[in-house]
């Protein structure tokens, strides 16, 4: 996959089917999109995905906004998915005053070269975002391409949508969640070295520090799994799945610093991951976080969440 970023100006030379979106948490309704996408590749097109760096929400907020999938989740995503190109375009005051007309000319029929424009119904792009999929279709035969208008996905009678999984997160509502990916919720990054408690304990730990702009559900003990993905040249673990269980938050018992980090127990794993990418998927939230009057008092409720955990994953 090549990704086209910190530039406004590229040219792409073949064909390109686009699908155009935020695809934030990357739902159902956004894979609905990339299948449509895939089909054009029948066509002959290369299949192209394009999304604004920062979101305009973010650009207009002047603040970091929490998302549910960062940058380097998206890339993995749209990579393991065939996409031949991601542009991430540069959200700038210049591109957020650009007429909808001169956005479909000079970006995605020109730069982009498209010959089909995948979208939903809700797109939005142009000045005060007042392009739609209206203006989309009356310049299709203008400037040769066709347009793919997809319909929503509803669950249980409401919109799938990055707001509804935002909101499922934040709750703690992992099954949701997961009912609206179509996947467990991720938390995706490399793992680093914390400050061994676990280890001292008789219960070794992986840890994350996601950066400071990832969605994290409510603190606490979460039942989870992991897969691993190995560093270049090293394909010990890649792809392996293991049951695991996760603490979110900021270990208030051991730790001073208000970091969130995500700590991971791997049942009967003792390998050295250090520096290895892993995704931790959260199943369900077991209890929240807690506080505890001593370091005896930690261990006995993390040997109870650990033995809850291998009943949980039935090992």
């Amino acid at each position: 996959m090549k990704i086209i970023e910190h530039t406004t100006k590229f040219q792409i030379g073949e064909p390109t089917a686009v699908a155009i979106g935020k695809f934030d948490g990357f739902h159902r309704g956004h894979q609905k999109l990339l299948a449509e996408l895939r089909k054009q590749k029948d066509r002959g097109l290369a299949s192209a995905v394009f999304t604004f760096v920062p979101s305009p929400a973010a650009f207009f907020s002047q603040k970091p906004l929490r998302e549910l999938s960062t940058i380097a989740e998206k890339r993995r995503i749209f990579a393991q998915a065939g996409v031949d190109y991601l542009i991430e375009f540069p959200f700038v005051w210049e591109i957020a005053d650009m007429e909808p007309e001169t956005f479909i000319d000079d970006v995605l029929a020109g730069m982009m070269n498209a010959r089909c424009i995948v979208a939903g119904e809700d797109v939005s792009y142009g000045r005060k975002g007042a392009g739609d999929c209206a203006l989309l279709k009356k310049k299709a035969s203008q400037r040769g391409y066709d347009v793919q208008i997809i319909d929503k996905v509803l669950y249980h009678g409401r919109e799938v949508s990055s707001t509804y999984v935002r909101e499922a997160v934040k709750e703690g509502s992992m099954g949701l969640a997961a009912s609206l990916l179509g996947a467990p919720y991720a938390v995706c990054g490399e793992v680093v070295h914390g400050k061994r408690l676990g280890r001292t304990l008789g219960m070794p730990t992986v840890n994350l520090l996601p950066p400071p702009e990832k969605l994290l559900p409510p603190k606490g003990v979460y039942y989870s799994y992991v897969y691993l993905h190995s560093r270049e040249g090293n394909r010990r673990f890649d792809g392996v799945q293991l049951p695991s269980i996760t603490n979110i938050g900021t270990k208030p018992t051991v730790n001073d610093v208000r970091q969130m980090g995500v700590e991971t127990y791997l049942y009967d794993f003792n390998a050295d991951v250090y520096g290895e990418t892993i995704e931790v998927y959260l199943l369900e939230h077991k209890r929240p976080e807690m506080c505890f009057g001593s370091v005896e008092e930690l261990k006995a409720q993390m040997q109870a969440d650990i033995a809850a955990g291998r009943r949980y994953h039935g090992i």
